[in-house]
């Protein structure tokens, strides 16, 4: 199949898949007697295998070592797993980040809310001293 019907096949652009390519994602294709790309159905995995990747926060150099852990028989449910778990520990992290975020937005809401009148913002004075430091 050429490029354009595997991105569609796989819900991304051309562009992504010649990204993939440079990026050592995605195998250099066979070339037709024209000159244009071939890809085959292990081309499809592939490219679909990367895309759930990414859908569960993975970077692109995660995905290339669980993509090379495909390739392996010894230890790889292991290393995949040890994967993960650095992941998740990860999400839990930046869980924990933007709730410290969200507290503090709570509070500046609440005293916006508080000196409405007085002509003061606490949103913007906290930005704003934010932005001195």
């Amino acid at each position: 199949m050429r490029i354009g019907e595997l991105a569609r096949r796989c819900g991304v652009n051309v562009e992504t898949l010649r990204y993939y390519e440079r990026q050592g994602l995605l195998r250099d294709p066979r070339r037709g007697s024209q000159g244009h790309r071939d890809y085959g159905e292990e081309d499809l995995r592939r490219v679909r295998f990367i895309r759930q990747a990414k859908e569960l926060g993975f970077t692109l150099k995660e995905i290339r070592r669980l993509l090379d852990l495909r390739l392996t028989s010894e230890g790889r449910c292991a290393k995949a797993r040890r994967l993960a778990e650095a992941k998740i520990e990860a999400i839990d992290q930046t869980l924990r980040r933007l709730q410290r975020f969200r507290k503090a937005l709570e509070i500046l809401v609440a005293r916006c809310e508080e000196n409405e009148h007085d002509g003061g913002c606490a949103i913007l004075d906290a930005v704003d001293a934010a932005g001195s430091d």
